[in-house]
């Protein structure tokens, strides 16, 4: 019999305009400046760069994770921490003084215990190895700014950010607002092969600058289900509100084990290639306390103690996404300076003062099964004889999905409601 793959889908837009502060209102900016990097201990400098800063990425995705769940427990989560940071680090090589700072801290860096340069370092190589996936794990990510004909930007902003985030520049007329929107959202459109449309809705003529980036991944379980094992059952939203998903099933080894921390179930799959999801369950009742207490390095423990046993496993299949202003949640973080008219972000243009005017940030989720025929291999699993438990993740839980070669959480989520878009 033929089996199928379940695909899972992930993308990510962001978009970071730039206007003259003197004409802003409320609007915020963003700034950069430079620094040298301190001499480290032998073993810290063979470490290769992508994992000097994959601590902070983490620290940085749960903070903001928390601060997006704490405004509303009713509507699904979905953002990538990797995109949002490696924007904003991008716009740091722009920015001085307070901004600069502000920008590096609020993504979780001490500076005085990992020196700028390394951190742009970090992320050199975390995109250089983002985008060299092996051909079983579709993975890439772009950065492209778009700069208005009249502006003049810095020629070594320019060098930092084309040598060291691999970003594309685009000359641009923000004159013609509609024609300026068309450009930048067929952009999105093409790096992330279709799935985000019009993510620009307006734009102000006075923007200079915008920076947008995207992250695609598309990837296929290891051991993937069967779409004849889906079936419609109920997905328990909250107490009251009770919606019919459709639930795929497997019976199978997985990676699966209890933490009394988290008071959760944690379900590990691996996908053909080198990331993970992690799918959380709580105890009723233990939600919050889940999302308060996860940590980097409670993660880590459940990658570094793995061992399968059989259970019955019924997941949601899904498809949402998530769209953020981050002028409004970056500054619960720290970051305000870059979007208001106290923004420095002389490094980037000395022709008038920059403050940015609109951070979006869009991702989307899908796991589904395309019912493709695997390649002519056939395994069978010893099933036990003794009844296996069930693990069903019909009521909200949380993901995460994680590169294992850059140690970087790529995306988090929280599932209220799989029916919800």
């Amino acid at each position: 019999m033929p089996s199928s793959v379940t695909w899972c889908l992930l993308l990510l837009a962001g978009l970071c305009c730039l206007v003259p502060s003197s004409l802003a209102e409320d609007l915020q900016g963003c700034a950069v400046q430079e620094t040298h990097a301190t001499a480290h201990d032998e073993e810290h400098l063979q470490e290769p760069a992508e994992h000097k800063i994959a601590p902070n990425l983490a620290d940085f995705a749960f903070s903001l994770y928390r601060h997006v769940a704490h405004q509303s427990n009713t509507t699904n989560i979905f953002f990538s921490p990797v995109s949002i940071a490696t924007a904003f680090a991008l716009l740091s090589l722009g920015a001085k003084g307070d901004t600069h700072t502000q920008i590096l801290e609020g993504l979780s860096f001490n500076l005085t215990e990992l020196a700028e340069a390394q951190i742009h370092d970090g992320f050199q190589h975390l995109l250089r190895v983002l985008n060299h996936s092996d051909n079983q794990l579709q993975l890439t990510t772009g950065n492209g700014l778009f700069i208005d004909e009249s502006a003049k930007l810095l020629d070594k902003f320019l060098e930092d950010v084309k040598k060291l985030y691999h970003s594309e520049a685009f000359s641009i007329n923000f004159g013609d607002t509609e024609e300026a929107k068309k450009q930048i959202n067929d952009y999105v459109e093409k790096g992330t092969q279709g799935k985000i449309v019009d993510l620009v809705k307006d734009l102000d003529k006075d923007t200079v600058l915008a920076l947008v980036n995207y992250i695609f991944f598309k990837g296929k379980w290891e051991k993937p289900f069967e779409p004849e094992s889906t079936t419609e059952q109920d997905f328990h939203v909250d107490e009251k509100t009770t919606v019919r998903v459709p639930m795929m099933h497997r019976l199978s080894s997985f990676d699966v084990q209890y933490s009394d921390a988290l008071s959760s179930w944690v379900l590990l799959l691996d996908y053909a290639g080198n990331a993970t999801a992690f799918f959380i369950l709580p105890d009723q009742g233990k939600l919050r306390h889940l999302e308060d207490t996860l940590t980097k390095g409670i993660l880590a423990t459940f990658l570094e103690n793995r061992h399968s046993s059989f259970v019955n496993v019924h997941l949601p299949k899904l498809s949402i996404s998530g769209t953020y202003d981050l002028t409004s949640i970056l500054p619960e973080l720290g970051i305000t300076k870059v979007f208001s008219r106290q923004a420095d972000l002389s490094g980037i243009t000395e022709e008038a003062p920059l403050t940015v005017s609109k951070a979006l940030h869009k991702a989307v989720l899908t796991i589904d099964e395309k019912g493709t025929e695997a390649a002519g291999a056939t395994m069978w699993e010893m099933i036990p004889m003794s009844l296996p438990p069930e693990l069903e993740f019909n009521r909200p839980f949380v993901l995460i999905i994680y590169d294992r070669n850059t140690k970087s959480p790529l995306f988090v989520g929280k599932v209220v409601d799989p029916t919800q878009k």
